[in-house]
């Protein structure tokens, strides 16, 4: 939860950052495309491991408010006198943006949903849940985005097996540049 706390200071210390840098235009509109590329590294003082984690991905703009996609994550652990592990998960999403928050609409949050698979080489299992974020523009077709999501995984998508497992899910935190093209 520090983390992911710390993720999203970060995350509006550079909306403030960025919002007064310009007069963007940022109207996304039916048939824009929307890529978003996010990373980082943690290996923590003292620990015998690091962890090197990646995420693209791809978005088609329905109308100015409505977007379908699809992330794709990757995550590898070194791991010191140990066999390396790497995790995946690819990701359809729908966000859905409320506009007219901000002047040109350099701000952007949204709410959305996604609905798909994580993998590692031993084990596949679906993930489900919400999520929500915001694009804070640079420019009429760049942007420094924030998104957080809560995972939760299930064997089989029934209602009871999300229930049961309800507990046992991932805060995941993203920041990440993207651009609308």
């Amino acid at each position: 939860m520090k983390k992911t706390l710390s993720t999203a200071a970060v995350g509006i210390a550079l909306f403030f950052m960025t919002a007064p840098l310009g007069t963007a235009w940022a109207v996304q509109k039916a048939g824009d495309s929307d890529l978003k590329l996010a990373g980082s590294f943690f290996h923590a003082r003292g620990a015998d491991t690091g962890i090197l984690a990646l995420d693209v991905g791809y978005g088609y703009y329905v109308s100015e408010n409505l977007e379908f996609g699809i992330v794709q994550t990757l995550g590898y652990s070194f791991i010191d006198d140990a066999d390396d592990e790497w995790a995946a998960s690819t990701i359809p999403f729908v966000n859905y943006y409320f506009r007219g928050l901000s002047t040109n609409d350099t701000f952007q949050p949204f709410i959305g949903a996604f609905i798909g698979a994580s993998y590692n080489e031993d084990d596949t299992t679906g993930t489900i849940g919400p999520l929500l974020g915001f694009k804070s523009f640079i420019n009429d077709s760049t942007y420094v985005g924030v998104t957080y999501r809560y995972e939760w995984f299930f064997d089989e998508l029934t209602v009871s097996d999300i229930n049961n497992t309800r507990s046992d899910g991932n805060h995941v935190t993203t920041l990440g540049v993207g651009f609308i093209f």
